[in-house]
């Protein structure tokens, strides 16, 4: 009896490929996925559609939001600014912005920068605050609507339940932290990641939506973004009368083109290509971005809701080893972006379908890029000789 060959490159691509369409049969619209090892991108793919209508089909090319991954930019920026003793963890909140920013929030005063990085501050997350859910995602949406930059904060100015030193994870904290990087630099957030990250990466595909000049839908670079239209969805935000509603793959979504990304800022309002995103984490990952002492702080495990926390970056455990990334999910979009601990493997999937607020989905980026099976296949490409 002969024995059993390994599986060559093909192999691996095919079964790839039937993990994005499987995501595309159960309901999200369009998916795109890479693989890179430190050769570059060794695996790259895309399903479904830009336009659910038109059935114009998702490119390489294309340009999703990545929600909470904008997180790990502004993470990098404030361990830089460590690096160069313009800031430490321990620094509080007071000692930089205004007392009106943060007046009224309980434990923002005097929450410490190691305690935004790690969600452990006891802040309130605006994004949970159920009249922001209406007026931000929701019937209430202004889609025309450029938020500025503390917006948001107006939402939680009041007593929370929340313990300082427990996580609980909170886009609050990153919008602070993008104030604080405003002050020390005086220069805008979006600024300083242009400056810092984006132009010494070469990274000419990554935008902050609503700050910068952006690519719109009708340039063709942005596909349209959709979002579960659940029961959860509409009991909680209800659906913005601008957009038009569709049923897909049995699931009903709605399209949430008009809008923009700007309410998120600096804690979730970037978009990028699979390319670009990437590049960026394989940087960070080698240490081009920050110092050896920064990395430290960055890979400081904690407990959270099943994972574990650094300061900025969180690690799951997977039957093929342990992955470090960060998943997003806002109005319209998903993104998750994932490295292997212990090989040299990245994978990268964005969606134009949002889940926030929807409660259980059938399936978006994180579905795809945290599926044990897409992981291992993922692993065993990246270690092929180029």
């Amino acid at each position: 009896m002969g024995e059993c060959s390994s599986p060559t490159q093909a192999d691996l691509n095919e079964e790839l490929e039937s993990i994005l369409q499987a995501n595309i049969d159960a309901g999200a619209p369009g998916l795109s996925a890479a693989i890179s090892a430190s050769r570059g991108i060794v695996w790259q793919s895309t399903a479904g559609f830009a336009n659910i209508e038109s059935q114009e089909s998702i490119s390489k090319t294309h340009l999703f939001g990545i929600g909470s991954i904008t997180k790990v930019f502004v993470t990098v920026i404030i361990l830089q600014l460590i690096d160069e003793k313009l800031l430490k963890l321990s620094d509080i909140v007071n000692e930089f912005l205004d007392k009106s920013i943060f007046y009224k929030i309980e434990n923002a005063s005097t929450a410490t920068i190691g305690g935004l990085l790690s969600h452990t501050a006891g802040v309130e997350s605006w994004e949970d605050d159920p009249k922001w859910i209406v007026e931000g995602r929701g019937k209430e949406l202004d889609t025309s609507w450029i938020w500025g930059k503390t917006d948001t904060l107006e939402y939680i100015r009041r007593p929370s339940s929340l313990t300082r030193g427990k996580y609980s994870y909170a886009n609050t904290n990153f919008t602070l932290l993008g104030l604080i990087i405003e002050k020390i630099t005086k220069h805008s957030a979006e600024s300083e990641i242009r400056r810092r990250i984006l132009e010494p990466l070469g990274l000419k595909d990554t935008f902050l939506e609503g700050f910068e000049e952006c690519p719109r839908p009708e340039s063709g670079r942005v596909p349209h973004r959709y979002h579960y239209a659940t029961d959860k969805f509409r009991e909680n935000a209800g659906i913005c009368p601008s957009f038009s509603q569709h049923m897909w793959k049995k699931n009903s979504l709605i399209d949430a083109t008009g809008s923009n990304l700007s309410v998120e800022w600096v804690a979730g309002g970037m978009v990028t290509s699979p390319s670009d995103l990437l590049k960026f984490v394989t940087s960070l990952r080698d240490g081009k971005l920050c110092s050896p002492a920064s990395m430290k702080i960055l890979k400081a495990w904690q407990p959270a809701d099943g994972a574990e926390m650094g300061h900025g970056l969180f690690r799951i455990k997977s039957p093929s080893g342990m992955w470090l990334g960060h998943n997003g999910s806002v109005l319209g979009f998903t993104g998750a972006v994932w490295w292997k601990e212990d090989a040299d493997c990245v994978v990268c999937v964005l969606a134009n379908v949002g889940t926030m607020h929807c409660g259980d989905v059938p399936s978006s980026s994180a579905h795809v890029a945290l599926n044990p099976r897409f992981l291992e296949l993922a692993t065993e490409l990246a270690a092929y000789e180029a």
